[in-house]
């Protein structure tokens, strides 16, 4: 129902909007009636909260309580913990980052099935990125060099397709062209 305020860049901004405008009008009024004043309001005791600032500070919380409420469930955290939690089949795919390629143990992932990407990274920091077909960013992972365990998150692919992975951190000269392809098809594999 509210996939769109948190799986493209326009859900953001229609957030913020929501949160910026009102505090603009808010500011504005009170700048305005502060300026319609004369000084001595100006250096007065100040008196507890008026009824405008108590509702508007009412809505605020409401409303970032709210929102960060509703984006609980489209976090990779939570979605990798209620997929490991559902005892459903997991797919294990390995990920080694080396630079500018990735050494995947398979590219082609049943439809449907939850995947768990465990990654590491052999030499620098590097990302892994996975875009829907559509462009839309659908997780990413920071790959730290180092590490003893792997980085890992677990996702489900729902629709099939050819789906870009890419490297979100400047890894050297050949960051650019460091993407490899994963292929959800429908039906077993």
């Amino acid at each position: 129902m509210l996939d769109f305020l948190y799986l493209n860049g326009w859900g953001p901004f229609v957030v913020t909007l929501i949160f910026v405008v009102p505090f603009t009008i808010v500011f504005v009024y009170v700048v305005y009636h502060r300026s319609q004043k004369g000084q001595e309001t100006l250096e007065s005791k100040p008196k507890s909260l008026s009824r405008l600032e108590g509702v508007w500070i009412g809505i605020v919380a409401v409303l970032f309580i709210a929102f960060n409420f509703l984006s609980i469930g489209y976090m990779p955290t939570i979605k990798t913990a209620n997929a490991a939690a559902s005892g459903q089949p997991i797919q294990q795919i390995d990920v080694i980052a080396t630079s500018w390629s990735y050494d995947i143990s398979n590219r082609q992932i049943q439809a449907g099935t939850a995947v768990r990407f465990s990654a590491k990274s052999n030499d620098t920091m590097h990302g892994f990125a996975v875009y829907h077909p559509d462009g839309d960013v659908l997780f990413t992972m920071m790959l730290m060099p180092g590490l003893e365990t792997a980085t890992s998150i677990i996702h489900t692919f729902d629709e099939p397709g050819t789906y870009t992975v890419r490297c979100l951190e400047y890894c050297g000269i050949a960051h650019h062209a460091m993407r490899d392809e994963l292929t959800v098809v429908r039906g077993t594999i």
